[in-house]
């Protein structure tokens, strides 16, 4: 069995030769068509995957800048909100300034027609009175016991009299 036979060695090799060409002519074309439309396979896989990304990668960019510029819009449009706050906020506070002043000023003036019309009811009673009384005195004897009578009657009927 370890013996070197040269009859089992040339027909092993021409043996080997004839599949070799067999194979060749029959299966070696098909063969390599086959890992050739693979290789091609994986190549146009490996372009659309690359096309792919890339699209995703340009959508995510163009996703990012529309975000972007709704933040922004948002931040300008809370920023516009909180100045026309503001800005009725003042308007109120003036209108409010301007009202109560005007109502400070009504009532001021309110107050002063009140006490000219009481000085001059006063000083009507006032004339009234005096009047009564010196005709009162006039009329009386001028005795100090009647003058001093005659007052005390004229501060009673003061008194009685209903204030307004």
């Amino acid at each position: 069995m370890l013996d070197i036979n040269p009859g089992l060695i040339l027909w092993t090799i021409l043996t080997f030769v004839i599949v070799v060409g067999i194979l060749r002519a029959a299966a070696w074309k098909p063969l390599l068509a086959a890992l050739n439309a693979r290789e091609e396979s994986i190549r146009s896989a490996l372009r659309r995957a690359d096309e792919a990304r890339a699209q995703a990668q340009a959508l995510l960019e163009e996703n990012q800048k529309q975000r972007a510029q709704a933040e922004e819009q948002a931040q300008r449009l809370i920023k516009e909100g909180r100045d026309m706050g503001e800005r009725l906020k003042g308007e109120i506070v003036e209108k409010a300034n301007s009202s109560s002043r005007h109502m400070v000023e009504q009532a001021k003036e309110e107050i002063r027609r009140e006490k000219e019309a009481a000085i001059v009811q006063l000083r009507e009673e006032m004339s009234d009175l005096a009047i009564a009384a010196a005709g009162k005195l006039l009329d009386a004897n001028l005795d100090t016991a009647k003058q001093r009578a005659l007052v005390d009657a004229a501060i009673r009927d003061i008194a009685k009299a209903p204030r307004q």
